[in-house]
């Protein structure tokens, strides 16, 4: 079958844009109401994207810049999503669930669950939390160190997919007439002991119809690029241009071989912020309306929290980037973007804030349906992606333009599905249903992680 791109739509409440909520057509309720997400889902759906994607967080920004965004209060990823399975049946349900403020078995035991729930369509996407504030909310007075996140993500991915592997695809016999609801020979205990984790198990939920949920990862940093080589199905990523995307595909499709993964196991999807017009100059026009409601206060607090949960209020707005030291909470991928961003255009705090305030460093295409389809196009075909996570700046306007004018262009061009090719998400995203470790395992033996 001819390669095709992979679409995520990645929602965000009322839209992308920090000021999306005062536009005149996005609902101002967008994160607490369901027929919203209803909606949103079902023109994803119809537009055969391969899935629906939702980030998370577990603590709200200052109260200063809360009170000014619309992002600062939505609905738990999986209970919405599990809700959403319900009145969809093809499109994936992808959701965040943070590695640093949860335990493995409460991750493993819902997105299983998920799984089960929408017939094979869940996905996982595994972050280590970028956003300091989410430490204090949890116990803690400071957030985990960098090497500390990616290593406690590393050893609680490892627990998870063992969890869903306790149980053999055909461990339920459930015979009335024998009294044998499970065989016992199929049930597998994990017994993980390691650094950060020590579980027992098993899962008390059976092995799910992709056998795993589908594992997404974001980070970009060293640390987080040698995790997602090693463990993850599919990467969104930041990159600004052609040359930048090219690279980090090629540096991560490189490590796969190491850990005996081939390059049609892992498949790279930046995000691409998508402003649609009839004219570049319409499409522009639309972008400009949520720029004049940018406050520069907000734009440049929004760039403190991407830039690594710096607080940047003491400097003058009309000033420089100040040099920053390396994060340590945040994402070290995402400051070196933004602080090289910065430096190349010679951006003061309030002009880069105000930069980002739509797609928050991810790369921007703002025309017609044909020039945004040509770049797309151009990435695809060029070694840069194999898909991409479509941000928009407000909803769900700026979804149906994409869905409605974008769309038909690629599907014209036959580089994106016109139907649905398997009922997986797997399936859909060309990805193969991992076998269970103990299928062909008399004796599991107790495990020790290191």
């Amino acid at each position: 079958m001819t390669r095709q791109i992979k679409l995520g739509a990645f929602l965000m409440s009322s839209g992308h844009h920090i000021a999306a909520w005062r536009h005149p057509d996005a609902p101002a309720n967008a994160g607490s109401d369901f027929a919203h997400y209803k909606r949103l889902a079902q023109i994803a759906e119809a537009a055969r994207f391969d899935a629906l994607f939702l980030a998370d967080n577990v603590a709200i920004a200052p109260s200063d810049i809360a009170s000014r965004t619309a992002h600062s209060v939505h609905f738990e990823p999986l209970t919405l999503l599990s809700a959403l399975s319900a009145v969809t049946e093809h499109i994936g349900l992808i959701a965040t669930a943070t590695t640093s403020y949860n335990e493995p078995y409460h991750v493993a035991r819902k997105f299983a669950s998920l799984d089960h729930l929408s017939g094979g369509r869940a996905g996982w996407n595994l972050v280590t939390s970028d956003n300091a504030a989410e430490a204090m909310n949890f116990g803690r007075e400071q957030h985990f160190g960098h090497t500390e996140r990616y290593s406690r993500a590393r050893e609680f991915h490892h627990v998870v997919t063992g969890l869903w592997d306790s149980w053999e695809d055909d461990a339920f016999v459930r015979d009335k007439p024998s009294g044998v609801f499970y065989d016992p020979a199929k049930l597998h205990v994990l017994n993980h002991v390691g650094e950060h984790f020590q579980v027992k198990g098993p899962l008390n939920v059976a092995r799910s119809p992709q056998g795993h949920p589908v594992v997404v990862q974001a980070g970009s940093s060293e640390a987080g690029r040698e995790l997602a080589a090693q463990t993850a199905e599919v990467v969104f990523t930041a990159q600004t241009s052609l040359a930048d995307a090219q690279a980090f595909y090629a540096d991560l499709k490189g490590r796969l071989a190491h850990y005996g993964r081939s390059s049609e196991d892992l498949k790279i999807m930046p995000g691409v912020f998508v402003v649609v017009g009839d004219t570049q100059a319409l499409a522009r026009e639309k972008f400009d309306a949520f720029q004049q409601w940018v406050e520069p206060q907000v734009g440049v607090a929004l760039l403190g929290r991407m830039l690594g949960n710096f607080d940047l209020s003491q400097y003058p707005l009309n000033g420089p980037l100040p040099e920053l030291p390396l994060t340590d909470s945040g994402q070290q991928s995402r400051q070196k973007l933004l602080t090289e961003l910065a430096g190349r255009e010679n951006l003061s705090l309030a002009e880069l804030g105000r930069q980002i305030a739509g797609g928050r460093g991810h790369y921007s295409l703002i025309g017609t349906p044909v020039q945004i389809a040509d770049e797309l196009q151009r990435w695809f075909e060029n070694g840069a992606a194999d898909g991409f996570n479509i941000l928009v700046p407000h909803l769900p306007g700026g979804l149906e333009d994409f869905a409605q004018e974008v769309v038909p262009e690629l599907q014209k061009r036959g580089l994106l599905r016109t139907h649905y090719e398997g009922t997986t998400l797997r399936e859909n995203l060309g990805l193969k249903r991992p076998a269970n470790r103990h299928a062909e395992s008399l004796h599991p033996q107790h495990e020790t992680f290191r």
